[in-house]
């Protein structure tokens, strides 16, 4: 099977990272698939770096770069001839049904990586988007959701039960595993020592990621607990990093919380932390940082958002969104679990990651899915 995946960019972020687990498992299972990225030059693009799936880099030059973009993109599906055309996030999923006419014999899937968004907080461009591409879901022939969460938002915006599948992400448990040797030359270099508690939110600065709510927690928490030191890995829009960092200071966690920015050292970064948090307050489907860090052995407090609560399992903690005074105590829980029982616990995470969301799981799931609207 030919298979052309299309996403925008393969920046750092848990749709592009799915993007390069996915294409390395089909092409081992003995597929032919390129990854073509409307902007190249992304940090996850090193990760298909010698192996069998290229990247072909569509060169769009800025938003308004239309004409030209489109006709590199026809140019290109037209060269790899593709059985599948499998887009990721709104705007390639979108441009895949405007095509469609170019395209009969090319089988068009979408993949949905949130469930209900928040659409009032975003521009406007983020709301045409979501929109137009629950407008034009019928042009799919598949649209495969990485949670439950997801499928059930789709199945109320109108689109068929039969057309959306499930596959849950797929989580490279090589690459991430437990190496806490790894993570002490980033602790070194944050300023934490070695014994000091370091809670980690990992995702880039979007309100959806509930970063307010984890600040008013860590201001909570570290009232009880001192010495415990934060930080945030990811960044975002000027406006909101800033806005995120004066909470921060007037809240009081300047002296311990970290704003790390954006990483592509991943696996170090999570062994370096002792606890993980997810605090999505709304449109997440399945976060890939959760499983990621439960992976490396790092246990994880997350939200009811999406299906974070079944990824986490026993394994972690489970509190309402939007609700510090809960994230607090849930992660005040967690330390003492870690206290009580750390090793088991780090086993117990990586446990649950390796028999829920393998990268075996994610190719299986998905080619059953593609092979059942062949």
């Amino acid at each position: 099977m030919k298979i052309l995946l299309l996403i925008r960019a393969l920046s750092v972020g848990g749709a592009e990272r799915q993007v390069t687990v996915l294409a390395k498992g089909l092409s081992r299972a003995g597929h032919t698939v390129k990854v073509a990225v409307f902007y190249g030059g992304g940090a996850l693009e090193a990760e298909l770096e010698g192996t069998a799936v290229p990247v072909i880099a569509l060169g769009k030059r800025g938003r308004w770069d239309s004409v030209g973009f489109l006709w590199r993109l026809v140019r290109a599906i037209r060269r790899e001839n593709p059985d599948v055309i499998y887009s990721w996030l709104p705007v390639a999923n979108i441009l895949t049904a405007l095509l469609c006419p170019l395209f009969p014999r090319a089988k068009r899937v979408w993949a949905l990586c949130a469930s209900d968004m928040h659409l009032d907080r975003y521009d406007w461009l983020v709301r045409f988007t979501t929109r137009a591409e629950a407008r034009l879901s019928p042009f799919a022939h598949l649209l495969i959701s990485n949670s439950c969460a997801g499928r059930a938002h789709a199945l109320s915006s109108g689109v068929p039960a039969a057309r959306v599948k499930v596959v849950p992400n797929g989580i490279d448990t090589g690459r991430f595993r437990p190496d806490r040797a790894a993570g002490k030359p980033i602790r070194a270099a944050w300023g934490v020592a070695e014994g000091t508690r370091l809670i980690g939110l990992v995702g880039r600065l979007d309100p959806m990621k509930g970063h307010p709510q984890f600040l008013r927690a860590a201001a909570l928490l570290r009232r009880r607990h001192p010495a415990l030191r934060f930080v945030c890995v990811g960044d975002g829009a000027d406006d909101y990093r800033c806005a995120l960092h004066q909470l921060a200071g007037e809240l009081g966690l300047n002296d311990c919380l970290i704003w790390a920015g954006t990483r592509t050292d991943m696996p170090a970064v999570y062994n370096a932390l002792d606890l993980a948090v997810s605090s999505s307050v709304w449109g997440e489907g399945l976060a890939n940082m959760v499983g990621e860090a439960m992976a490396c052995g790092v246990p994880c407090v997350v939200t009811e958002v999406g299906d974070a609560a079944w990824v986490v399992g026993d394994a972690g903690r489970v509190v309402p969104p939007g609700d510090p005074a809960a994230l607090a105590e849930g992660l005040e829980e967690m330390l003492g679990r870690l206290e009580r029982d750390g090793p088991a616990l780090s086993q117990a995470a990586r446990r649950r990651v390796e028999e829920q969301l393998g990268v075996e799981a994610l190719v299986r799931g998905t080619l059953a899915a593609i092979e059942a609207v062949l």
